[in-house]
């Protein structure tokens, strides 16, 4: 076992409640705070795709995930009108009693983490984060907004795109920015016969697409360009998502009648941010969204920060010093967290200002490809 024996995770998002899970099969002890009083989420969908799975299967959280999903058989990219273009479906990286896809809704997910969360004996508090963080040369002391104090071996930063562990340990110059679209999302019943994730493209300024996320639900989304960040009216967010569908084929227009639940419509701009390396100081790692947040193109934010667990967790279960464990870190995690921050903003930037070279799909091989390698 590494000489991290003690660890705070501050945020407690995908990311960081993986990586107490992660981190408590090493045998670490783990702390998380969460500054919501409330362990809870948006009601979205979102995609799974093998890579995840496989690290989710490192993790112990597969079978409950795939159980509280639904396997569906890969992505159909489309024309317009809804005419297929390409098929792509990964390998079955877990196994083959795991699907290479699945749809997933991100309460659901979280629910798998929190009950393996407390199943691996971490301690986690809501409601609750750091006010002061101080390092010393074999430790760092946290002070917590309770006005409680504790000593760490490593604290890892996990609080999301606009971390306050990442601003407080290296300073306001690193921070997202708007890449010039949205997304918008609703999740409606699923007809028994969509098996396979759509995506359209071909109308300027961004994409739409559907995915079946269990049994009997689905989630509709569109990326679409926003020129200037603007504020939408909550009274007006299922009319504004019916507008971005317009000039789709498939399901889309049997689809976008449903959306009208202003309640329900989920919509969020779209932010990127890569730190250059390494994603530590000291004693501080950043992961996750914290340190290399993506647009949603290639599917792969959670999945990224899964992984980011899985590799944390094998390297403090070695026979490691801190150094070592944090350059290891990077070494494996830094060049391909790049590349889906990159990739996905390419397509972002091919949506909105289509060239001659935009080729979707042959990116979307190759991330395939990639994340396909072992971590």
């Amino acid at each position: 076992m590494s000489d991290i024996k003690k660890v705070l995770i501050v945020g407690g998002g995908i990311g960081g409640l993986s990586a107490a899970i992660a981190l408590r099969r090493a045998g670490v002890a783990v702390d998380i705070v969460e500054i919501s009083p409330q362990a809870k989420v948006y009601h979205v969908g979102i995609v799974v795709q093998a890579n995840c799975i496989r690290a989710m299967a490192q993790l112990g959280i597969a079978d409950a995930a795939v159980a509280a999903g639904f396997p569906y058989k890969g992505l159909r990219i489309c024309n317009q009108q809804g005419e297929v273009k390409v098929e792509l479906s990964g390998a079955r990286l877990a196994g083959e009693q795991y699907p290479a896809n699945l749809g997933l809704t991100r309460p659901a997910l979280h629910q798998v983490l929190l009950d393996a969360v407390a199943a691996s004996g971490a301690n986690m508090r809501l409601g609750l984060t750091f006010s002061d963080i101080e390092q010393g040369a074999d430790h760092v002391s946290v002070q917590f907004t309770d006005g409680s104090r504790a000593d760490y071996d490593l604290l890892v930063g996990a609080d999301g795109v606009y971390s306050q562990v990442r601003t407080t340990v290296f300073g306001e110059q690193f921070k997202p920015r708007f890449t010039g679209q949205g997304v918008w999302r609703y999740n409606l019943p699923r007809p028994k016969d969509l098996l396979w994730s759509h995506m359209f493209e071909g109308k300027a300024g961004g994409k739409a697409g559907y995915t079946p996320l269990t049994e009997d639900s689905l989630y509709i989304l569109s990326v679409f360009e926003e020129p200037g960040n603007p504020f939408f009216d909550p009274d007006t967010l299922a009319a504004e998502f019916r507008q971005r569908l317009e000039g789709y084929g498939g399901l889309v227009p049997e689809l976008a009648a449903q959306i009208t639940d202003n309640s329900q419509v989920v919509y969020r701009p779209l932010e990127a941010l890569l730190m250059p390396a390494p994603w530590y100081r000291g004693r501080v790692l950043l992961i996750g969204d914290a340190a290399h947040a993506t647009t949603p193109h290639m599917g792969q934010g959670a999945a990224q920060a899964v992984e980011d667990a899985v590799v944390l967790g094998e390297l403090c279960g070695a026979e490691l010093n801190v150094g070592q464990v944090l350059d290891g870190f990077m070494q494996r995690r830094f060049e391909r967290c790049k590349f889906i921050n990159q990739g996905s903003v390419q397509i972002g930037e091919w949506e909105q200002n289509p060239t001659p070279d935009a080729d979707f799909a042959g990116l979307m091989k190759k991330m395939i490809d990639v994340v396909a390698q072992p971590l």
